[in-house]
């Protein structure tokens, strides 16, 4: 598990999938994921299985439906983008998450 994965995972929801009622699947980010270049090509969708782990955990998305490897999500509340003052980055937390910065290399409190 890569932070740089789970950092780049919520943005990608943040600005692709910020609708309580709108589901994805961790297919479709994938795809996203892939045409980024700081993305690291070599990794499947089976390596990133503990990142959506991960995310689902921290409370951001809740898994609504399973097929294979596909997996289905929704968010449970609106996600908002916040500077984290500390790392100086831009952070991406769903309004019921902790605000505790995503970054495993700051974890400063927002």
């Amino acid at each position: 598990m890569t932070n740089s994965n789970i950092l780049q995972i919520r943005k990608i929801i943040f600005e692709n999938f910020n609708e309580i009622d709108l589901r994805f699947s961790n297919d479709e980010i994938y795809e996203f994921l892939n045409k980024n270049d700081t993305f690291d090509k070599s990794q499947t969708i089976d390596d990133l299985v503990n990142d959506f782990k991960k995310i689902e955990d921290d409370g951001l998305v809740r898994c609504i439906a399973q097929n294979f490897t596909t997996q289905w999500y929704k968010i449970f509340n609106d996600v908002e983008k916040i500077n984290c003052t500390s790392c100086h980055s831009d952070v991406y937390l769903g309004k019921e998450e902790s605000r505790i910065c995503p970054n495993s290399d700051c974890n400063a409190t927002l």
